[in-house]
């Protein structure tokens, strides 16, 4: 069998997959053969989850029963919201919710290896879903010494999270400024925590390990990290007129922009123009517009001097700063909305599965080297 080598496995296909086609070259993304646009515009958060779950847009009914599902599920164990008590309160939140995460695998008795049963596993998703975002919501409120509201059933995902975060119901802006977010990061094709969650589930290891897996990778500053990168960026270069002389530098020493280009899209990144759009809306509702105008400088001139276009995580930064999120909650709000998609990636693997195996180049020594006893080397 003749292998050609790709390192870091660049266009290898591994597996098939009905959930998201990203073709990079057009700029152009789609779930389940839905275009991205019609989703943000017509869609929700639970609808779009509802199609990763299943291959198809929910009836009335459907969604009713769907929603009111994730919501009944929302509940943490006594003993993970313990844990998160107990954590450090610098503890760095991906770290926390990782563990959290894999700690909710102690509590349910569903987790188990071996052979899948799919109706089990889809309960679990909805539970990883539902429960994601009040792990992040709990420890934020923890680690600030604040009470931990009640979960409600009367709220939609991204109104829940906001109402956890800050103890108050939110504006219908806001909450839809965060759904859209969710929407747009809630599948990517092959990324490198999908692979992994896939990869890991693959074994037939239990759902919570393979979320695990997802997290732990997600929380790399090349992948989910990078939004957290821009706003530290944008604070480091401080104002407007200092914008020219920071992007200058950083590409006189070949050093990377932060939130600019894309390991896939070689044009626009076609989720970039949403978050952009409300970013300029929350902007204008704030009267705060530093950070807009700075980001816009940025792109204008990495546009121009290299060609290259903001991708998404380039305006979700401050979208989330806008709304007032921590800046060290930007990659886990990325995993409460991936965790949509990865559940739904695991569900598919482990409808036809096989073990991932691939090859190593070997560039060691050819011939075997001669063994040379302890006492003589």
């Amino acid at each position: 069998m003749s292998v050609e080598y790709s390192k870091g496995l660049a266009g290898v296909i591994a597996n098939e997959s009905k959930l998201s086609l990203v073709q990079g070259g057009e700029g152009k993304l789609s779930y389940c053969g839905y275009d991205i646009k019609d989703l943000v515009e017509q869609c929700t958060f639970e609808e779009v989850t509802y199609l990763l779950h299943n291959n198809a847009l929910p009836t009335k009914d459907e969604l009713q029963a769907f929603t009111t599902n994730l919501r009944s599920h929302r509940q943490l164990p006594d003993g993970v919201v313990e844990f998160l008590k107990n954590c450090p309160k610098d503890a760095v939140p991906m770290d926390v919710l990782r563990t959290a995460v894999s700690m909710l695998g102690l509590f349910d008795d569903r987790a188990e290896i071996g052979e899948p049963d799919l109706d089990k596993l889809h309960d679990i998703a909805i539970s990883l879903v539902a429960q994601t975002p009040v792990i992040v919501a709990y420890f934020h409120r923890i680690r600030q010494g604040l009470p931990l509201p009640e979960v409600k059933e009367d709220l939609s995902e991204a109104a829940h999270f906001l109402y956890l975060i800050t103890g108050e119901v939110p504006s219908e802006k806001s909450t839809r400024t965060l759904d859209v977010a969710y929407t747009l990061h809630a599948d990517h094709g092959m990324n490198a925590s999908t692979f992994s969650a896939r990869v890991t589930v693959a074994t037939l290891t239990d759902f919570y390990s393979s979320m695990t897996s997802a997290i732990g990778t997600l929380k790399g500053p090349l992948h989910g990290g990078a939004n957290e990168g821009v706003i530290k960026m944008l604070k480091e270069i401080g104002d407007l007129d200092k914008v020219e002389a920071y992007v200058e530098d950083k590409l006189a020493k070949k050093e990377k922009i932060m939130g600019i280009g894309h390991r896939v899209y070689t044009t626009l990144d076609p989720r970039a123009p949403f978050l952009k759009e409300m970013a300029i809306k929350l902007t204008d509702e704030l009267g705060e517009s530093k950070w807009i105008d700075m980001s816009a400088k940025i792109a204008e001139m990495m546009s121009e001097r290299k060609g290259l276009n903001a991708n998404v995580d380039f305006y979700s930064a401050t979208v989330y700063y806008s709304l007032g999120i921590p800046t060290d909650l930007f990659t886990p709000i990325f995993a409460i909305s991936r965790m949509a998609g990865w559940t739904a990636q695991v569900l598919e693997q482990l409808e036809d599965s096989r073990l991932y195996r691939p090859l190593t180049k070997y560039v060691g020594p050819e011939e075997n080297l001669p063994f040379v006893a302890i006492e003589n080397r």
